[in-house]
C-alpha cells in the first residue's frame, strides 16, 4: 500500500475518533455544568449550601478537562485535515495531559467516591434536622427539593418516618413534612396520624441515584482513555508517515 493511502486511511480513522473524543469532552463539560450551575439538581443543591468544597473542586475539574477536551480535539482536526506536523506534536501533547488528569479523576473516584457517599449521608440527615428553620430562609432551596424526592418517590427520611423526631422545629413533636404524605399543602409541617405517611425512607432512591451519576461519570472517563490511547498511537502513525510521504512521495 503506497503512503498516501496510508495517510488517508489514518487521517479517516483518526477523525471519528477525534469526534467520539469531541463528543465525550463535550459531556464532561455539560456534567461539571450541570454541578455548578443546575439549582434542581439534589447533589448541586446539598453541598453548595454546606461548608463542604468537595463539589466545587469536582465541578472544576471537570469543567477544565472539558475544556482542553474540546480545544484539543478542535486542534487535532486541523492538523489531521491540513497535516500539520507541529499541530500533530501539539495535539498529542495535550493528549497525554488530558490522558494523565483522566487517570488522576478515575483515581480520584474510587478513592473519595465512599468519603463523598459518607459526606452526602450527613448533609441529608443535616438538612433534616434544619428543615422549617425560620432563622434559616437562605435553606429553603433545599427543603424544597427534599419535599420534591420525598413527594414523588413516596418515601419519609433519609431511613424511615421515624427520623424526623430529630427535628426541633416542629410546633408539635407528632407533625411531620407534608411531603410525606398524599397531602397537596404547601406548608414545611402537616398534623397527620403515623399510619397515613409514607413509612419507607428515601436512603435506597438516594444511594441508587448517587451511583447511577459516579457510574456515568466513571464510564465516560474509561472511554476517553480509550478512545485516547487509539488518538496517540494513530497520530504517532500518521506523523511518521507524513514525513515518509515529503521524503519520498511515491513511496510504497
Amino acid at each position: 500500500m503506497k503512503i498516501r493511502h496510508k495517510i488517508l486511511k489514518q487521517k479517516y480513522y483518526l477523525n471519528v475518533f477525534n469526534g467520539f473524543f469531541l463528543a465525550l469532552g463535550l459531556m464532561l463539560l455539560t456534567f461539571g455544568l450541570w454541578l455548578s450551575c443546575d439549582r434542581n439538581n439534589l447533589f448541586s443543591v446539598l453541598f453548595s449550601s454546606g461548608e463542604n468544597q468537595l463539589l466545587a473542586y469536582i465541578s472544576r475539574m471537570l469543567l477544565g478537562v472539558g475544556s482542553v477536551t474540546a480545544f484539543t480535539s478542535a486542534m487535532g482536526f486541523l492538523g489531521i485535515v491540513k497535516e500539520i506536523k507541529c499541530l500533530l506534536v501539539t495535539y498529542v501533547s495535550f493528549q497525554i495531559l488530558v490522558f494523565v488528569t483522566q487517570m488522576a479523576i478515575l483515581v480520584l473516584i474510587f478513592i473519595k467516591k465512599e468519603e463523598v457517599h459518607n459526606q452526602w449521608n450527613n448533609r441529608i440527615d443535616e438538612v433534616i434536622s434544619e428543615y422549617g428553620n425560620e432563622s434559616l430562609a437562605e435553606q429553603e432551596p433545599v427543603w424544597n427539593i427534599l419535599n420534591a424526592v420525598q413527594h414523588n418517590m413516596e418515601c419519609c427520611g433519609r431511613y424511615n418516618v421515624t427520623q424526623w423526631e430529630w427535628n426541633k422545629n416542629k410546633e408539635t413533636s407528632s407533625q411531620i413534612p407534608c411531603s410525606c404524605t398524599k397531602s397537596s399543602l404547601k406548608k414545611w409541617f402537616c398534623d397527620v396520624p403515623r399510619n397515613s405517611t409514607y413509612s419507607m425512607g428515601c436512603e435506597e432512591y438516594l444511594n441508587t441515584w448517587f451511583e447511577k451519576n459516579v457510574l456515568i461519570l466513571t464510564a465516560i472517563t474509561i472511554s476517553l482513555l480509550i478512545t485516547q490511547i487509539f488518538l496517540i498511537t494513530l497520530t504517532g502513525q500518521l506523523f511518521r508517515n507524513t514525513r515518509k510521504n515529503n521524503i519520498w512521495p511515491n513511496g510504497s
